[in-house]
């Protein structure tokens, strides 16, 4: 039945109209939602309430879920990622909220590192032809550091705004900073607890090395692209007595870095590899691998070298057992070159050669590489005890140019200011040419780390830093946070390690998807030492005190009143105050005499936002609304939470489990839930370049916020999304949908009087039926919440509201809501229903529409909480469940499904218009389903205006659904008089002589409206 009859000319003229009698959905909620232009109004009014604030107060005494907020970085407007992954953060928080726990969320941003530093040089420097402040000067760097502030500022207020449109509650008026006094002064005291427990140390390992950006990275901070390398074969002679059965033969390596032979101190080998002496037999005269060349290589690589190498013919001349060749010695390939590579070059075992690639052999540069500087450290010992240097050599500077230790090449640039390629690599190889120690080159296309900032390539180079290490056993004091297998006399246990603490860490966490549990403990098990300096201004400063040894390594100042007035300090004045003139005799104190020197390199921003922890869910002076958190694995019923995308397995994520693990034995979280990444609608990454962005910003402008949570909540977060236009447009029409039915329920609902509601066991089936549908979703969306799982929320209230409700319940019941008089139980039934099913639905669907909802809300229940989120979701449906009716009515709802059909051919066919028009015969050939449909009336669940039920087979021309055996329909007109009011089309039509126009139902329904006072 449509919602308002439109009556012929005639009938208006012949008969009364009755279009004011019936019950028709009344409400102020818009068809059309604007909600670009409702949203801020709506905001506006959670501002007015103060919601956090009651949310809050309403949640106190209830177990926390605290969702620590992963902080974006404060240089510039959100993007659809930013939209993407805070929209998800506020899903979270609110269903939270809504199934019984105090869940609150305070926002955060990360304000220091290079990206602002960068901002500034460029607009307040570069750009303006200045000089960059030179920072040896106290006073320019205070200065320069106060500028990045200020920028930091600006943008934290932009996107506290931009977040806001998007609906997420949370305490914006106290959100945290990392560059706020109390952060960084705790971001201070952290950094002490390394030094204190001994894991940091200041060593010279290689480290990746940003040449664009004259600082360290750390792996979190590279991403890998494809690069195309210049590759080369060479031949390393060799020169051992011992083996005399290799006179004159050559080990061959393979490298993708020429650059870096320079710094080739030895060769690694595997005794487990199997490897031959090989002659070369023929060969091109203008070839750089010669006839009569020995060479030395693996079996399983010798082809593949020798078509590199443009050898046409060769022999293996005998097996060379891998287990042997820790013997050998070999000359550098530069020997006599630049007077610098005298030196012998060890064969040396190690775990990583393999046969796949290559030779068989590796190039060890130890000052270009981890594992050549792990290969090389390991046999220190024995290299001293047979003669060959183990100093290791600084061959590259902060600039990618070659070092006075790369005799012959000094100058020489890697990469140049820009990132590009520089002609160290050509120097080399011209090198290697002349000294006739070339076997081949080529070029590799593979992927190679680049800076994620600079988007440029890195290199690997050997530098003074500050680690924090991954293996040393940690001491922490006895009864100190974070002490863990302490033995009695205060030393650490073995296997106390931050390593070892880490991967405990993970298996006793919650990883959501599961898959991310191993990626993280891969990257943990496999990691090098922690490289926490920065070469930089902007940042917290590793705000220790050293003095040099004399093998170059440096003694840390363990003195708890310089820790405190260093803390103090930074408390009062933020980090500036490390900086300031007269900083060393300030925190020193007495000890200023002593020889001590100040640390002004500044923190890994890892370590910052890894510490957040720390300054947040611990601090209750500045963050009192989180309250005491006491989490489950310190003997509470508190949960935390950490939520971000993928990439942050390798960064926050990371290195907040670090930073928590080597200060408190264990994981700052309790639940980590990743999300993927957005890509357009085919795809593709998105990028300015190829005009496939999609802003929130003009989402929310054109179609509304909810719109963007609606998107966010129906994907599969855990893979990456796609968005764009067409899948804009789904969505919206998604939301149509979903806001239709409560547009509708709100206006039935506009009749209905709660001290007329119906009691379950009174109601009609079809009530009982649908209130059992409310009660299984229920379970579904409340397992749903609980697991993360939007998208299954998303789809069963879409399926059920429109399916269920829309085009099966509020379809049929129509009839009985507008035209059954007030008296009638079934309509009373059917309101108290309705009430039911949208109080449910509007909870359930709070926390992803948070606009429409709480403006539905608030029409619906004008009197009860001023806001739907200040509601838990509904308990005790469970109440309603009936499977026995359930399966009675799936029988009923299969014969319906073959009634639809046989209308819809007829409408079709154009012998009926409307459905009221029909009296369907049904043909029921099997006997139990006849007694099923003994008391129903099919009129009524059809939307016909009668029907007839008949045992036995149907006639042939019958129609039938394959899906539904035995049950067969033969549409025919109905019979008797149209109903004036209800249109249904009945014989009783007149039999009530004061309302001889319509049904003897209707007629009653009249008489009550007249009774009420109003004429019809």
């Amino acid at each position: 039945m449509s919602d308002k009859p439109q009556k012929t000319d005639a009938q208006k003229t012949d008969a009364r109209d009755y279009s004011k009698t019936l019950y028709l959905p009344q409400t102020e909620f818009p068809m059309r939602a604007g909600l670009p232009q409702r949203e801020p109004e709506i905001l506006k009014y959670w501002n007015d309430i103060g919601l956090y604030d009651r949310l809050r107060r309403e949640a106190e005494g209830r177990a926390k879920f605290v969702l620590h907020d992963g902080p974006p970085y404060a240089n510039g407007n959100i993007h659809i990622g930013h939209a993407l992954n805070k929209i998800l953060k506020d899903v979270v928080t609110k269903s939270q909220q809504m199934l019984g726990f105090d869940s609150n969320y305070v926002p955060g941003w990360d304000c220091h590192g290079l990206p602002i530093e960068w901002k500034i040089e460029e607009e307040n420097y570069r750009s303006k032809g200045k000089q960059k402040p030179d920072f040896r000067d106290s006073a320019a760097m205070v200065a320069f550091r106060r500028e990045c502030r200020a920028y930091a500022t600006h943008w934290i207020n932009v996107q506290r705004e931009e977040f806001k449109r998007l609906g997420i509650i949370g305490d914006w008026d106290h959100p945290y900073e990392t560059m706020s006094y109390p952060a960084e002064a705790q971001i201070a005291r952290e950094l002490m607890k390394f030094a204190a427990n001994g894991t940091l140390y200041r060593g010279s390992k290689p480290v990746m090395w940003s040449v664009v950006e004259k600082t360290a990275l750390a792996e979190a901070e590279v991403e890998y692209e494809d690069y195309t390398s210049d590759m080369v074969w060479v031949k390393f002679p060799v020169t051992s007595p011992a083996h005399g059965a290799l006179a004159n033969a050559s080990v061959v390596i393979w490298t993708t870095t020429p650059w870096t032979l320079p710094g080739n101190r030895a060769i690694s080998f595997s005794p487990k590899i199997a490897y031959g002496l090989y002659k070369v037999t023929d060969a091109p005269a203008d070839n750089w691998a010669k006839t009569g060349d020995l060479l030395i290589l693996a079996d399983a690589l010798a082809a593949e070298v020798f078509k590199q190498a443009r050898v046409t013919s060769y022999e293996k001349v005998r097996d060379i057992p891998g287990d042997t060749l820790d013997a050998v010695e070999c000359a550098h390939p530069l020997r006599g070159f630049g007077g610098g590579y005298e030196f012998t070059v060890p064969l040396l075992a190690g775990e990583h050669v393999t046969d796949d690639t290559g030779t068989g052999f590796v190039h060890t540069a130890p000052s270009h590489g981890r594992e050549d500087f792990d290969v090389w450290t390991a046999n220190t010992r024995e290299l001293d005890a047979r003669g060959i240097p183990t100093a290791i050599p600084y061959t590259v500077d902060e600039n990618g140019a070659y070092t006075a230790q790369a005799p012959g090449f000094t100058g020489k640039r890697v990469l140049n200011d820009k990132g590009e390629k520089g002609d160290a690599n050509e120097a080399v190889i011209k090198a290697l040419i002349e000294a006739g120690k070339l076997l081949a080159r080529g070029r590799l296309k593979h992927q190679y780390p680049h800076s994620w900032r600079s988007k440029k390539p890195v290199i690997f180079r050997n530098t003074p830093q500050w680690f924090i290490a991954m293996d040393k056993p940690i001491v922490d004091a006895p009864g100190r946070p974070g002490a863990m297998d302490i033995a009695e006399d205060g030393h650490a246990k073995k296997g106390d390690t931050l390593r070892a603490r880490a991967l405990h860490a993970i298996s006793v966490t919650q990883w959501v998807p599961p898959a991310g549990e191993n990626r993280i403990n891969g990257m943990i098990a496999n990691r090098p030492d922690w490289v926490i300096s920065r070469q930089r201004a902007w940042g917290v400063p590793i705000a220790v005190f050293v003095r040099e040894n004399s093998d170059g390594s440096a003694e840390i100042l363990q003195d708890e009143v310089v820790n405190q007035r260093i803390t103090e300090a930074f408390m009062e004045e933020g980090a500036d105050a490390w900086y300031m003139d007269g900083a060393r005799e300030r925190f020193l104190g007495s000890r200023a005499s002593e020889n001590w020197k100040k640390v002004d390199d500044i923190c890994d921003v890892w370590f910052d936002s890894g510490s957040t922890h720390a300054f947040v869910l611990e601090d209750r002076q500045n963050f009192p609304q989180l309250g005491n958190i006491v989490r489950k694995i310190d003997g509470g019923n508190d949960t935390v939470m950490y939520l971000e995308g993928s990439d942050q397995h390798r960064g926050w994520f990371h290195s907040s489990l670090l930073e928590s693990a080597g200060t408190r034995g264990r994981a700052p979280y309790d639940i980590v839930l990743t999300h993927g990444f957005t890509l357009d609608e085919n795809g593709r990454k998105m990028s300015k370049s190829l005009g496939n962005t999609v802003e929130p910003q003009k989402v929310i402008k054109d179609s509304g916020a909810d719109i963007l949570r609606l998107w966010v909540c129906a994907t599969d977060y855990a893979d990456d999304q796609r968005i764009g236009p067409e899948i804009l447009k789904n969505t919206i029409e998604t939301y149509r949908k979903l806001r239709n039915s409560i547009r509708w329920m709100l206006g039935t609902l506009h009749h209905f009087k709660p001290s007329e509601k119906v009691a379950f066991a009174e109601m009609p089936e079809l009530e009982r039926l649908m209130l059992h549908e409310l009660a299984g979703h229920t379970e579904t969306i409340r397992k749903a919440y609980a697991a993360f799982d939007y998208k299954t929320v998303v789809a069963s209230l879409a399926a059920f509201m429109n399916s269920e409700l829309s085009a099966f319940y509020f379809d049929i019941r129509k009839d009985t809501l507008y035209c059954d008089p007030p008296s009638s139980v079934a309509r009373k039934a059917a309101l108290t229903t309705i009430d039911l099913l949208c109080d449910a639905i509007l909870k359930w669907l709070a926390p992803i529409l948070s606009f429409t909802t709480d403006e539905a809300w608030r029409m619906y229940r004008p009197n009860a909480e001023p806001s739907v989120h200040l509601t838990l979701f509904p308990e005790g449906l469970e109440q309603f469940r009936d499977d026995a009716l359930a399966a009675k009515w799936e029988t009923i709802r299969n014969v319906r499904r073959v009634v639809t059909g046989a209308l819809e051919l007829e409408r079709a066919a154009k012998r009926i218009g409307s459905s009221l028009e029909a009296s369907p015969v049904i043909y029921i050939a099997d006997r139990q389903m006849l007694a099923t449909l003994f008391d129903i009336d099919l009129a009524e669940v059809c939307i016909t205006s009668n029907y007839e039920v008949r045992e036995g087979e149907a006639p042939p021309n019958a129609f039938r659904l394959d899906a539904v055996p035995g049950v067969a329909v033969v549409v025919e007109k109905a019979v008797g008089t149209k109903c004036a009011r209800s249109w249904k089309i009945l014989p009783t039509i007149g039999e009530d002589p004061e309302y001889p126009d319509v049904s003897p139902r209707d007629a009653q329904a009249l008489r009550e409206w007249k009774a009420l006072g109003v004429s019809a």
